[in-house]
């Protein structure tokens, strides 16, 4: 099968790829397809994240695993695209370049029979062009410490000052 799939940046303006990718390939074969769509050189890190209808974010899935305690971390090369994307859970988000934070919404559009002699992935539209720099995020939660504090008296924020 065929997944069709809308990749949306996060921004104001309308800037989006279409593609077609084989519902079996791997995380990291639609990681790379996405980069190849945007004109990233695909060098920096990247996940992608399930959720739910209202984008949500719940688990991560790792170009690597960067764990220090080798947790069970979803890898992109172990992992298939139709385990994850389907029908019923129809979107992801992918965030490519964790300094400059690429923010994107994936989302299944149709799933087609595979045409004899197309080449997949395939990127069927393309919209709008990418800016020189990433679209500025408005994070919503509100730091736990007001940073205009006096922080002299550093013994009430309860860690050990021996921590390392």
């Amino acid at each position: 099968m065929i997944y069709k799939i809308r990749i949306i940046l996060d921004t104001q303006e309308d800037i989006f790829r279409d593609l077609e990718i084989e519902a079996e390939q791997n995380m990291e074969q639609l990681h790379n397809a996405i980069t190849q769509a945007f004109g990233f050189m695909g060098n920096e890190m990247a996940s992608f994240y399930t959720c739910d209808e209202e984008w949500n974010q719940d688990e991560e899935i790792a170009l690597f695993d960067m764990s220090e305690n080798g947790s069970e971390v979803m890898l992109m090369n172990e992992t298939n695209l139709d385990a994850i994307l389907n029908e019923k859970s129809p979107k992801l988000i992918y965030v490519y370049d964790f300094f400059n934070m690429w923010t994107f919404f994936v989302e299944l559009a149709d799933i087609v029979e595979k045409e004899d002699g197309r080449a997949y992935p395939n990127i069927l539209f393309s919209f709008g062009e990418l800016p020189d720099s990433p679209p500025e995020k408005n994070f919503e939660s509100k730091p736990s410490i007001d940073f205009d504090d006096n922080l002299d008296n550093y013994g009430d924020l309860d860690f050990d000052e021996n921590w390392n």
